[in-house]
């Protein structure tokens, strides 16, 4: 455990890249201050004498080792590194292991090996593995995918510790694994090979296909072949030229020749996780319009129309509804392998953009509920992605703020400075009036901003902006920063006027027990909630379903839980304050925020959730508000003066 959280201390100040206080990182991890000290120390002694972690008066922040101390120490030494590492003797050893031998190896008792094959019984879940013990001997039992699908759990366990590269899988795989060769040039030939057959690569899937080659390589190198698998998927036109590929490279880059039931296998994670086609050929294009099943994609039309009616969003197009199609007919097959993919973006989409995972949930909801299929964080962060590439092109527009220029004819030179404006500026901003009189009517212009290469004859305000003529980097710099100003105070705003309406005073509790874990936390401000009238036990109950659904910790301090169903009968929201903070999904919270919207304040729900979302991400604002918030009406005045900037 203690190695878990040093680990877990230089993940959150990588993230950060920022300096960040003792007082902060420990409420991130549930431990005191002087505990994340000694674990400052414990992973600078890892590197030394490099600087994994920096110290200084305003904390912390992460040093130039901080990613080799996060990869270092792969011995046995610690209960993480001697589980793999006994777990690789029983993937290793069709016979079994003997106990007592395998604790003198690793040099720990025959006790301590009995406590770290319990948890490899934990680890066996959802693997169709089992762990056998006859007398002195431990043997795994399971078929050859199931024991890889082990490999890859492992394998991902070391992702979540640090980046997943080529020190992680020669961890999982050993040293002398020939599959740990996998990576540089054989995924640099594979997706070039892909591009020439029509198909883009998405490369945050890559990396997780060529560790499952690798894998495969590294147990046939041992004479464990993959068992029969069925057939292709689709029966798509590409499944033989990708098998081919695959077959190529492992022989010329790891010296391993795969058997036919590997290459099926492989070719269909490659087809139905990393690839989708371009537009630009057509022959790629049809082929994946011709295998898509007309039910999967009446269904997800079906899901994405309720969803934009749910949340009021601009997603039930067409070529939407396609690409969202043919990812969720790819998820069925990875489902069916129980080969998920993880995605590096989950932890940033879910916290800087809650509203748009907030559909994606919602979607994948309904997907699980017609198709039949889990969908683990990292798959609902994919479709996320759709979502947001879908809303992105439809926002634009709303975000641009307008602008007048004040310019004094000359020539054309209000002419040249326009188009200087448009072409540097023109996504953040839209001129609408161009001024070129020395005495222009000042307040007449009622512009979001106003850009002027003349000093106006009032105080200057945010919204005018003092540029040049001829508009250099510093001007385009100091209109942005003003566009952003103004766009924050405008969220801020609506936010504020927003929250003071629907919090519920006496919906406000200061205190958790720890032991009653989310759904107790969820219960006990519902009840709240309930007791006003505002929602019903049913609409608890949905909470803690959706709650299980994905982790609504979107911070690392704030947990908002709430129903998918818009149902209450009025919207209100129920504050939760924890000091020390408390487990939440992966990590730990400091405030829960139970919100209940009714069908009525719908259009209220992308400011409610994203703004509040919004002011909780920084930390510095969340130790004000924790410390400070005693009460309710300290908690809105500390929220209040955060907002107010």
């Amino acid at each position: 455990m203690t190695r878990a959280r040093q680990d877990r201390v230089l993940g959150l100040l990588l993230r950060d890249g920022d300096w960040v206080t003792a007082s902060a990182l420990a409420d991130a991890l549930g431990v005191t201050p002087r505990s994340i000290r000694s674990y400052v120390n414990a992973v600078n002694a890892r590197v030394a004498p490099g600087v994994a972690v920096e110290s200084g008066p305003q904390g912390y922040r992460a040093g130039s080792d901080a990613g080799a101390a996060l990869r270092a120490g792969g011995d046995t030494g610690t209960p993480r590194d001697r589980l793999h590492t006994l777990v690789r003797a029983l993937l290793d050893a069709p016979d079994g292991i003997d106990v007592f031998e395998t604790a003198d190896a690793l040099h720990v008792s025959p006790a301590t090996l009995d406590a770290d094959l319990a948890r490899v019984r934990g680890l066996l879940g959802g693997t169709e593995l089992t762990l056998e013990r006859s007398a002195s001997r431990a043997r795994l039992r399971g078929t050859e995918g199931a024991q890889r699908r082990l490999l890859s759990k492992l394998a991902h366990d070391e992702m979540d510790a640090g980046s997943f590269d080529l020190t992680a899988l020669r961890r999982t795989l050993g040293e002398g694994s020939v599959g740990a060769q996998a990576f540089g040039p054989f995924k640099t030939e594979l997706v070039a090979r892909l591009g020439e057959l029509g198909w883009f690569v998405n490369e945050f899937g890559i990396a997780d296909v060529v560790m499952h080659i690798a894998i495969a390589a590294d147990r046939t190198s041992r004479d464990r072949p993959l068992d029969a698998v069925g057939d292709a998927v689709g029966q798509r036109p590409t499944h033989s030229q990708v098998a081919e590929i695959i077959a190529e490279l492992s022989e010329r880059h790891l010296g391993v020749r795969l058997g036919s039931a590997d290459l099926q296998h492989l070719a269909t994670l490659v087809l139905t996780r990393v690839v989708a086609p371009d537009g630009h050929e057509d022959g790629a294009s049809a082929a994946a319009s011709s295998s898509l099943d007309p039910e999967v994609e009446a269904v997800v039309r079906e899901v994405v129309t309720a969803a934009a009616e749910e949340f009021l969003v601009d997603i039930a197009h067409d070529d939407f509804v396609a690409r969202l199609a043919l990812h969720v007919q790819n998820l069925l097959h990875r489902a069916r392998e129980q080969a998920w993919s993880r995605n590096p973006l989950t932890r940033s989409l879910k916290s800087t953009y809650p509203m748009i995972f907030e559909v994606a949930v919602f979607i994948a909801s309904r997907l699980q509920q017609r198709l039949g299929i889990p969908l683990p964080d990292d798959e609902i962060a994919y479709i996320a992605m759709h979502v947001g590439g879908r809303l992105e092109r439809s926002r634009r527009a709303d975000q641009l703020l307008t602008a007048t220029i004040v310019c004094p004819g000359y020539y054309d030179l209000h002419e040249l400075l326009r188009s200087s404006v448009d072409r540097s500026l023109g996504q953040a901003i839209e001129v609408v009036g161009v001024e070129t009189r020395v005495d222009p009517d000042w307040a007449s212009i009622d512009t979001d901003l106003v850009l002027t290469t003349i000093d106006p004859p009032t105080a200057t305000t945010d919204r005018i902006v003092r540029i040049q003529p001829f508009l250099t980097d510093a001007d385009v710099e100091r209109v942005q920063s003003a566009a952003g100003r103004i766009r924050r105070s405008r969220r801020l705003a609506r936010l504020r006027a927003e929250l003071e309406r629907y919090f519920e005073p006496s919906a406000f509790v200061r205190g958790f027990d720890e032991a009653v874990g989310e759904e107790g936390v969820i219960r006990g401000l519902g009840a709240l909630l309930q007791a006003r009238g505002v929602i019903d036990a049913e609409y608890i109950e949905r909470t803690i379903e959706r709650e299980r659904l994905s982790s609504t910790a979107f911070t690392d301090a704030l947990a908002v839980p709430h129903a998918l169903e818009m149902t209450a009968s009025r919207t209100a929201i129920a504050i939760g304050i924890a000091d020390p903070s408390i487990p939440w999904g992966d990590g730990r919270v400091q405030v829960v925020a139970l919100v209940a919207f009714s069908e009525s304040d719908r259009e209220a729900f992308q400011t409610v959730f994203e703004q509040f979302v919004e002011v909780f991400s920084e930390r510095d604002s969340v130790q004000r508000i924790v410390r400070r918030g005693t009460d309710f009406n300290a908690f809105l005045d500390e929220l209040v003066a955060v907002i107010d900037g």
